[in-house]
């Protein structure tokens, strides 16, 4: 680093741009295929209606984050337009072509994509409150200073860049310290990989291996989150101290992070979170480009001075995030203003010690008590026995999340009363969100909902059944219903 002009983090750009860009792609695309039977005009939780209270009083407005969708009706048809102008948009940006511009052609397209996401995430309800939600607007925000290929990026930007990654990965490990005693006692890892939302192909591997590792897993874990975070901020000592130490610092803790967030993505499906750790890691490693540059190395003084009002103006939004950091009830992804900026992060402050699915099941027969049920298989969440799970990361399967989320609650929610429906009426859109129809497009008699104990089969077992999971059924959740009318 070299005063105003980070000129050893020309690389470190490109990633940021181009990988937060990508990123960009795969949630537009999420959007574009789930959006509409989700929370569309016909949706389970209808996106129409919220903006119809919204629009009913000024307390109603304040509580509604901005949104184009505020100014411009709602319609399936413009959110369709709106997924892919921002995917055309993150294409570019991925291929490098606004960067050869002046450096506010870049900064308009990333705020575009910003601007753009947050009118779908203002309005996404239950279905979007995830914590990579906001993480990728805010990574959004920041790369849109990062400037042009033909300047280093403003320091005060970078360091932007560190303090959030601080933020995710020491927030993170200080929910996981202030949370369950599960990660106090080194055990939250015996129960993590089989438990977690969405599991991948190598999750019962991972499981299965002994109580060591996984307690060998925890302390990697805080390490990583609670001590190597500080580490990035070390290249910042290169302006005073002179020799590679610093960046050879720096470049340490983006690998250990790195190899971290790879080991997670190897074992679960988190969406885009893990990825986009990946990424902003990135910002920590600084790639020594020799010579002495001037204080600003052709950074234009406009720009100068548009990065320096950015970076002061996110240090007195930051406050309320630093302060939470410190604080014994730490807020987990949390927003401390309407703009999704300098906010808090976190996950697994607790770790589920059982698996609780709630399967599906839907029959043709006309009477639900002697009837022969087949149950709805969902694209990531386990059902089938012998199935194995799928990577799906960094796509976010919506649906199936918040099945996850169902048995943590104290009673079913709206949305999937109104999901039961749209099965008993074969709703295609709602269908396509599904691995199968087992109807073929058929309307089923009845429905009900039965909830399972899914555990992964130990060595022997599954060289005896072949099988991945072993369940125990509970009891039915939902007894069968109908849209029939009893007389």
């Amino acid at each position: 680093m070299d005063g105003f002009a980070a000129v050893d983090f020309g690389f470190a750009r490109e990633v940021l741009q181009r990988g937060i860009a990508a990123l960009f792609v795969v949630a537009f695309a999420s959007t574009l295929n789930q959006f509409r039977p989700l929370l569309g005009e016909q949706g389970l939780l209808p996106a129409p209606r919220l903006l119809e209270w919204a629009a009913g009083s000024t307390r109603a407005r304040r509580m509604l984050r901005p949104t184009l969708f505020r100014y411009v009706r709602y319609t399936d048809r413009r959110l369709v337009f709106l997924c892919g102008g921002g995917i055309l948009v993150a294409v570019l940006l991925v291929a490098g072509l606004p960067q050869l511009g002046p450096p506010w052609v870049a900064m308009l397209c990333f705020l575009a994509l910003w601007l753009g996401y947050m009118s779908i995430v203002s309005i996404g309800q239950t279905f979007y409150g995830f914590g990579w939600e906001m993480l990728l607007l805010e990574a959004g925000f920041l790369a849109a200073f990062l400037g042009s290929r033909d300047q280093p990026p403003a320091t005060a930007v970078i360091v932007l860049f560190w303090w959030l990654l601080f933020r995710l990965e020491f927030g993170a490990g200080m929910i996981k310290i202030r949370g369950g005693r599960e990660w106090r006692d080194l055990t939250a890892l015996m129960y993590h990989h089989e438990t977690q939302p969405m599991p991948g192909p190598l999750s019962r591997q991972a499981h299965l291996l002994p109580a060591w590792f996984h307690r060998g897993e925890v302390l990697g874990n805080h390490v990583a989150q609670l001590l190597v975070p500080w580490l990035l901020f070390a290249p910042i000592l290169g302006l005073w101290i002179p020799g590679a130490v610093p960046a050879i610092v720096g470049a340490a803790a983006v690998a250990v992070i790195v190899a971290t967030q790879l080991w997670l993505v190897l074992t679960g499906n988190f969406a885009w979170l893990n990825w986009a750790t990946i990424v902003l890691a990135f910002a920590g490693l600084g790639v020594p480009s020799g010579g002495s540059p001037p204080w600003r190395d052709g950074i234009p003084l406009y720009w100068v001075v548009l990065t320096s009002v950015v970076a002061i103006g996110y240090a007195a939004l930051s406050v309320p995030a630093a302060r939470n950091l410190l604080a014994r009830r730490q807020l987990m992804n949390a927003s401390f203003n309407r703009w999704q900026l300098a906010n808090a992060y976190g996950a697994f402050g607790t770790v589920t010690k059982e698996r609780i699915e709630y399967v599906v099941e839907g029959t043709t027969d006309a009477d639900p008590e002697t009837a022969t049920w087949v149950e709805y298989a969902f694209k990531g969440k386990p059902g089938a026995l012998d199935r194995i799970p799928r990577w799906v990361a960094p796509y976010h399967l919506r649906l199936d999340w918040l099945m996850w989320f169902l048995p943590l609650g104290r009673s079913l929610e709206d949305w999937f009363t109104a999901f039961l429906v749209r099965l008993l009426e074969a709703d295609a859109a709602t269908l396509r969100l599904l691995a199968a129809d087992p109807f073929a497009g058929g309307r089923p008699q009845w429905v009900r909902v039965v909830s399972y104990r899914y555990r992964f089969t130990t060595r022997a077992q599954f060289r005896e059944t072949h099988e991945r999971w072993t369940r125990d059924r509970r009891r039915v959740l939902v007894r069968p219903v109908t849209l029939r009318m009893e007389g």
